[in-house]
């Protein structure tokens, strides 16, 4: 047993360390309207969760390289080898980059590339360390790394997919990693584990085929004092808000969901901060503090994978597979139960616009600069006007496969294919090819923008394209 002033030592520095964290200005804490919102994206310095600041997908005055050149390290300002398989997109706070991985002596397989219709997961029962590193943003140095949890994957991988699918959230006090059925972990900056929750198994499974496991894939997003998360599989569907600092459940609801593989959102009716969750049988709002059910809708694409993405008064959700492939634009203001739209020209009050034929199966869409893009499997991009819907093009980029979003800065397109290529197009009305990239491995990654830096992740490589 301790002596009692070693204790008291002990207890005062834990209390300091309490008060120190809680003392803290929240995350987005001056975010309190929908205007707020979208000035705060606006004027947004981090990439700090899947897609970057609220799923915006863009970080405008960033300076990006024009071109820059993998094999031979131009404008290279480093190239990391990350072990294992992972398909988190990288999350940067100041000097910090954040990503994980699953790593195994046995699973070798890789990643299916291209468009098809397999469904079988990749047989393997080996044991996994799900792992989270922190680099260094200049020097690409491993400042720390963590084990989270080790074990037999306990849902198989889709070919497409990895065990350590989910993006990092953090608020620059707090790093949030949620690996589904392997457990949701927050830790400090430097590396030391806060507190872990458990929710038991998460089946991640087409609904139709329930041999057909493919993985958890829902990242968690944070808010003020509050961890989101959306866990929508076959054995359970939920959304829930988690305290920040203690990770004890504030609320959580039920839904009457198949499964699904959407990250989930925040958005603002006025002043009043919601959730927002994509779906098949239930896309819909949430109230952020109590949980309520704002407005709820079925139908569409029915494996939901894309998030919802804000942009001032509206919300946009796509989905696709099955008959439907939506693209919507629907108003941060609707309320109660909203019907799937019967046609394009009517869709009714609680839109501004409504494309049955318009979605993505795997991207979310991209909103910048008043034009919404869209980037199907297949490389079709299309643009359109934020507000009405307008179409202004369609273009196939390559008749490759992309998984990967598209982001934007400084008046261009960011695009990864998945054979990984880099397609940087201009912004605007009219399509115009810039620059075409290889990165020299696969891909199946969302970049991440910084300061002076586009972060990139293949197969093998965490990949810091700079100025030099």
């Amino acid at each position: 047993m301790k002596p009692p002033c070693v204790m008291l030592l002990i207890l005062a520095s834990a209390l300091i360390s309490c008060t120190k964290i809680h003392s803290q200005e929240l995350f987005a804490s001056k975010v309190n309207s929908d205007a707020s919102l979208f000035e705060s994206m606006e004027s947004n310095r981090n990439w700090p969760s899947y897609r970057g600041y609220f799923a915006s997908g863009y970080l405008d005055q960033a300076n990006l390289p024009d071109s820059f050149n993998v094999e031979t390290s131009f404008n290279i300002k480093w190239n990391l080898e990350i072990p294992g398989l992972g398909l988190s997109c990288p999350v940067v706070w100041d000097d910090l980059v954040f990503i994980t991985t699953a790593v195994s002596q046995e699973d070798k397989e890789g990643y299916k590339t291209g468009m098809y219709g397999d469904i079988e997961p990749v047989e393997d029962s080996s044991v996994h360390i799900w792992k989270i590193y922190c680099i260094d943003k200049t020097s690409g140095a491993i400042r720390w790394e963590q084990d989270a949890y080790q074990g037999i994957p306990k849902v198989k991988r889709h070919p497409k997919s990895s065990h350590a699918n989910t993006t990092v959230a953090t608020d620059g006090s707090h790093v949030i990693a949620f690996f589904g059925s392997e457990g949701l972990y927050c830790y400090d900056m430097e590396g030391a584990l806060i507190w872990k929750r458990d929710f038991g198994l998460i089946n991640s499974a087409w609904n139709v085929v329930e041999s057909a496991e493919w993985e958890f894939c829902s990242s968690p997003i944070i808010f003020q004092d509050k961890v989101i998360i959306q866990a929508d599989a076959l054995n359970t569907a939920f959304v829930a808000a988690l305290d920040l600092f203690t990770g004890e459940t504030v609320w959580k609801k039920e839904r009457d969901e198949i499964s699904g593989w959407c990250t989930p959102n925040i958005y603002f009716d006025g002043d009043k901060p919601r959730v927002a969750v994509n779906g098949y049988k239930h896309r819909g709002g949430y109230d952020l503090d109590t949980g309520n059910e704002i407005w709820k809708m079925a139908g569409g694409g029915d494996i939901p994978i894309p998030t919802p993405v804000v942009w001032k008064d509206l919300l946009y959700f796509n989905s696709a597979h099955g008959r439907s492939a939506p693209l919507m634009a629907v108003k941060n203001s609707a309320a109660g139960e909203i019907p799937y739209p019967d046609n394009d020209s009517v869709p009714g009050e609680d839109f501004a616009w409504f494309y049955e034929r318009g979605g993505s199966y795997m991207t979310s869409v991209l909103v910048y600069d008043s034009l919404l893009y869209r980037l199907r499997w297949n490389g079709s991009l299309a643009c359109l006007d934020a507000r009405t819907g307008k179409e202004f093009y369609q273009q196939t980029i390559n008749p490759s496969s992309f998984i990967a979003c598209p982001v934007a800065s400084d008046g261009r397109i960011y695009m990864v294919s998945e054979v990984g290529d880099l397609y940087i197009a201009q912004a605007g009305k009219e399509y115009r090819l810039l620059k075409t990239i290889p990165l020299g491995e696969v891909s199946l990654v969302t970049p991440a923008i910084t300061d002076g830096m586009i972060i990139l992740r293949t197969a093998g490589h965490l990949i810091a394209a700079a100025v030099q």
